[in-house]
């Protein structure tokens, strides 16, 4: 959220069903498919574009592995996003490509980052955006549990080391580990943004 803040795109609200006292910005506790649904013509007449991300731990490796069970709110997310008729994103992992409808695929490398991250975000609503180019990956990413060496990229997954280093590299000062390892680095949100707003001007 804080990428489309710096793109220019306000006011800002989140929707989560889980409480999250970090979140630096205006906030709602819910479900977000049904928030949608219940306030259609207030989110048409306060809001140009809407950001979903559906829980991805349906298709997570590490949940495939684990074998535990999560529902696929991609299809419902979208069906509720259109219904709105304004521009929209869906973002969500690589094992969920192939649900989503051409998606982009953005990476930390992209930004200067130091931190990989491959995102995939299906436009929609009359939205569309390019990647900027990709680098190669020439960076190694440091194990599990270890600081990261100069040099070296970190895996903000599972319990990593270096949540300082993330906050500075990403720009997320309010962020403790869980959060991290569940958002998109807003360097993403923030090009998403500035595409969106450059369209409009256009």
């Amino acid at each position: 959220m804080a990428g489309y803040g710096k793109a220019g795109l306000n006011p800002l609200l989140g929707v989560d069903k889980d409480p999250q006292p970090r979140y630096p910005f205006n906030f709602h506790q819910g479900d977000a498919v049904a928030f949608v649904l219940e306030n259609l013509k207030l989110i048409q007449a306060l809001f140009g574009f809407i950001h979903a991300s559906p829980p991805c731990q349906l298709d997570s490796d590490c949940q495939r592995i684990q074998g535990n069970d999560h529902p696929d709110l991609i299809g419902p997310t979208r069906e509720a996003l259109e219904l709105t008729g304004l521009p929209f994103v869906i973002e969500n992992v690589g094992g969920a490509v192939p649900k989503l409808r051409d998606p982009v695929e953005l990476c930390g490398a992209m930004f200067g980052l130091h931190t990989y991250r491959h995102r995939y975000f299906e436009a929609g609503g009359g939205f569309s955006f390019r990647a900027p180019d990709h680098p190669e990956h020439t960076a190694r990413q440091v194990k599990m549990g270890r600081s990261p060496r100069p040099g070296e990229f970190i895996q903000a997954i599972g319990n990593f080391a270096g949540v300082g280093l993330v906050r500075k590299d990403w720009g997320v000062p309010w962020m403790n580990r869980d959060g991290i390892r569940e958002a998109i680095p807003p360097a993403y949100s923030e090009y998403i943004g500035r595409q969106f707003m450059g369209q409009i001007r256009a």
